[in-house]
């Protein structure tokens, strides 16, 4: 009799399966894995804590509290498929018993990336405000349309947060030959240096640089961190990129700001999703406004389902893992990202 397979819990939501995994991939997993998944959007709790016993491994964000631990003595791993370590799960105790808590985030890190530098560029060029004026029989011809327009090449770019999404933008912006300064006060300084970027303070950053990147992730400590003092130092004319949480800015302060035309801004996150429709920043002239889809395109979510894969079949030969990220306690302590829906 051929050894029984192991079982994996898959509550992928707010994703899918069929969103993770090729055709192809999800033939491999069921190859050394068997799968329970509801038809439903997201696995009603009973079903879910039914397989619980015998579950090797959870693919989702389900809450993960000390009770539902002690009924899961098989559980390996659990993988997170969405991008954030969420504060539903007892990690302390997941420690404790072994139990490794993997994250996909980094999936997303060069699909932001990319898209900030689009962004960077639009800003830079007017691209989106001209052809708006164009479809509305505004357009305005060759230096007439080009006044505030300015070459990224050059121009000097300060980074705030350093993590996955900074990282990823740095290479991207090699060859325009900018001058990076970066702060992260979680980073030594001396792994900012090694990028190739100088690290400054926070106010120092702000003042000096006419391109401001913000890719911090949000913790306890950091929430609102960029508020009225914080924009003032901004020098007029620069332009700004909320690419990370919204959660880090205060932010009817940062509208305020673009109201103002201190300076322009993009921003592919907000602070409730979907955004108020009434929110003045709809009607803000000087900002390019992203529905937070900068990192989920297909490629990513496709890049999740081998991920897991490839880690799934290192943790069942008693490997580690080494294509997701793991939790720490230091970080997933002072997270402050809350589960969607």
């Amino acid at each position: 009799m051929s050894e029984k397979k192991p079982l994996i819990i898959c509550d992928p939501y707010p994703q899918t399966l069929e969103r993770i995994f090729t055709p192809a991939k999800r033939a491999e997993i069921e190859k050394i894995a068997r799968l329970v998944y509801s038809d439903e959007e997201r696995m009603s709790a009973a079903m879910f804590e039914e397989h619980l016993g015998e579950a090797v491994a959870i693919i989702g964000q389900t809450a993960m509290p000390k009770e539902r631990l002690d009924k899961a003595p098989n559980l390996k791993v659990i993988f997170n498929v969405e991008g954030n370590f969420y504060q539903n799960i007892d990690y302390r105790e997941c420690f404790r018993r072994n139990i490794r808590v993997l994250n996909c985030g980094e999936v997303y890190a060069q699909p932001v990336a990319e898209m900030a530098l689009a962004l960077a560029i639009d800003l830079s060029r007017g691209i989106t405000w001209e052809h708006m004026r164009f479809r509305e029989g505004r357009e305005r011809y060759v230096l007439e349309g080009n006044h505030s327009s300015r070459l990224l090449s050059g121009s000097k770019v300060g980074i705030i947060g350093f993590g996955l999404l900074g990282r990823s933008l740095r290479p991207l912006l090699e060859p325009f030959n900018c001058p990076v300064e970066v702060y992260d006060p979680w980073l030594p300084e001396n792994v900012i240096r090694e990028h190739n970027c100088t690290p400054v303070g926070l106010d120092e950053l702000l003042a000096n640089n006419e391109f401001i990147f913000i890719m911090a992730g949000v913790t306890s400590e950091n929430q609102g961190f960029l508020g009225k003092r914080e924009f003032d130092l901004i020098k007029e004319g620069s332009k700004v990129l909320l690419m990370s949480r919204a959660a880090v800015v205060d932010f009817e302060e940062f509208t305020n700001q673009i109201e103002q035309g201190r300076f322009l801004a993009a921003t592919d996150v907000f602070p409730s999703e979907p955004f108020d429709k009434d929110h003045r920043l709809r009607q803000a002239e000087g900002c390019i406004l992203s529905p937070h889809r900068a990192g989920g395109i297909p490629q990513a979510f496709y890049k999740i389902g081998e991920m897991v894969y490839d880690d799934f079949a290192l943790i069942i030969r008693n490997l580690s893992p080494v294509r997701m990220q793991a939790a720490q306690i230091e970080l997933v302590s002072r997270l402050e990202s809350k589960p969607v829906g």
